[in-house]
């Protein structure tokens, strides 16, 4: 996540209104009506504050026929929450916990020549992820990189560095916003 997102996701929690939404929807989904009766607020200062939680990431929405349901996206907010915790830090990460030293090496050593070079892309999802965290060890943490300097990085390893690329993306280690890249704290890798 860039510094950037951290700082937007704790403006977007620097609200009394946003706090207390978001308090409401950890008891399960609302409609805009039913929050605005609870905290006795009009439906377009709700419209207001739920657009800025949606932009974070924050906030989900269920349609139900003309209701929109909002429910709180609690995987957003943990790691969103974490991140603020791990800036300048490249430390422990979910997979780690889960990958002990000696798996870890045995797909590196199936997946990776003595070269250096990525034999497949694994189908995997745990190995795939193993060999991404290997792969993202080279990137700068707080670095923002074009995607030209990222597919030349990627081609090191693989000729499908667009698969590569956009794998490192789908599982959260970097970010990406108008082709540019950055990686994203590692209590944020692989959350979807």
């Amino acid at each position: 996540m860039q510094m950037s997102k951290i700082v937007e996701f704790h403006k977007a929690l620097g609200d009394l209104t946003r706090v207390r939404i978001i308090a409401l929807l950890q008891q399960g989904p609302l409609h805009g009506q039913a929050i605005a009766g609870k905290l006795g607020l009009k439906p377009p200062t709700i419209t207001h504050h739920i657009a800025k939680l949606r932009e974070v990431g924050l906030i989900k929405e269920r349609r139900d026929k003309n209701t929109i349901y909002f429910s709180l996206n609690e995987k957003i907010l943990e790691g969103s929450a974490k991140a603020i915790l791990s800036v300048g830090i490249r430390g422990g990460t979910n997979m780690e916990m889960s990958v002990t030293e000696e798996e870890r090496a045995s797909i590196i050593n199936n997946f990776i020549t003595r070269d250096g070079k990525l034999k497949n892309i694994p189908a995997q999802r745990k190995k795939k992820l193993v060999v991404l965290a290997h792969i993202v060890k080279g990137f700068e943490f707080g670095k923002v990189y074009p995607e030209k300097e990222v597919n030349e990085y990627l081609k090191q390893y693989h000729e499908d560095y667009a698969t590569l690329r956009r794998e490192l993306i789908m599982c959260q280690f970097m970010y990406r916003d108008n082709n540019q890249y950055e990686m994203n704290p590692p209590e944020l890798w692989w959350l979807r």
